[in-house]
C-alpha cells in the first residue's frame, strides 16, 4: 500500500527510510522548507525510535502510526505514544491506521483514537470468553468492550472474516477504539519479519 502511494507521489523524496533516520530527517526538513504536504507513515516503534533521535516542528507533515511495538519495545497505550510524538514534533494530532496483512482494507483515525471503516469493512466485538457471543453497542448509549472481529468484503478471494486478540471499544455510531492486546496473545504483525 505504501509503495503504491510512493509511486503515485512522483516525488524524489518519497521512499522507504528503514533505519536511515538521518536521510529521513533531511527529507522532512526539505519538505518543511518547501511547505510540501507530507505523510510520514510507520510502525509505532520505528516512529518512536526516530523521535528519540530527532525533535523538530512539523507544520506540513501528517504522522500516521500503524500500531504496535511488534516485540521491539515495551508496549504503551496509543495515548502515550501519540503524546510523545506530538511533543517531539509540535503536532496537534497523530493519525492511526488499523489493519493487518490478511485484510485488503484498513480503518483510519484522524487523531482522536476513534477509527472509522470504509463501507465494505465492519468491526464487531465478541465476548472475552465466548468466541460466538457478539457484543452489541446498538442497545446502549455507552460504548461496549470486547475482542475485535473484522469483516472485510474487499477480501473477495480470501478469508473475509478475522477474529483478532485485539481488545476494542465500539460506539453506537460504529466508530471504534483499539485498547491493546489480550494477555498471553501471540505476537502478530508483518514488521516481525523485518531484520
Amino acid at each position: 500500500m505504501v509503495n503504491e502511494l510512493i509511486q503515485k507521489s512522483n516525488n524524489p523524496y518519497s521512499g522507504f527510510y528503514l533505519h536511515d533516520h538521518e536521510k529521513l530527517y533531511q527529507a522532512l526538513v526539505h519538505n518543511e522548507i518547501m511547505r510540501q504536504p507530507t505523510l510520514l507513515i510507520g510502525v509505532t516503534y520505528a516512529l518512536l525510535d526516530f523521535a528519540e533521535k530527532y525533535s523538530m516542528r512539523l507544520q506540513n507533515t501528517t504522522i500516521m502510526e500503524t500500531g504496535g511495538m511488534k516485540g521491539k519495545r515495551e508496549e504503551m497505550t496509543r495515548e502515550e505514544v501519540h503524546q510523545i510524538l506530538k511533543n517531539k514534533f509540535g503536532l496537534r494530532s497523530v493519525h492511526s491506521e488499523y489493519g493487518m496483512t490478511e485484510l485488503l482494507s484498513q480503518a483510519y483515525s484522524k487523531g482522536n483514537g476513534l477509527f472509522q471503516t470504509p463501507p465494505w469493512m465492519k468491526v464487531l466485538l465478541r465476548e472475552y470468553n465466548d468466541p460466538f457471543a457478539i457484543v452489541s453497542s446498538s442497545k446502549t448509549e455507552k460504548p461496549v468492550n470486547g475482542l475485535i472481529n473484522v469483516i472485510d468484503l474487499a477480501n473477495l478471494y480470501s478469508c473475509c472474516f478475522i477474529a483478532t486478540d485485539d481488545i476494542g471499544k465500539i460506539y453506537r455510531n460504529q466508530n471504534f477504539e483499539v485498547l491493546g492486546r489480550r494477555d498471553v496473545s501471540d505476537l502478530r504483525g508483518c514488521s516481525l519479519l523485518t531484520v
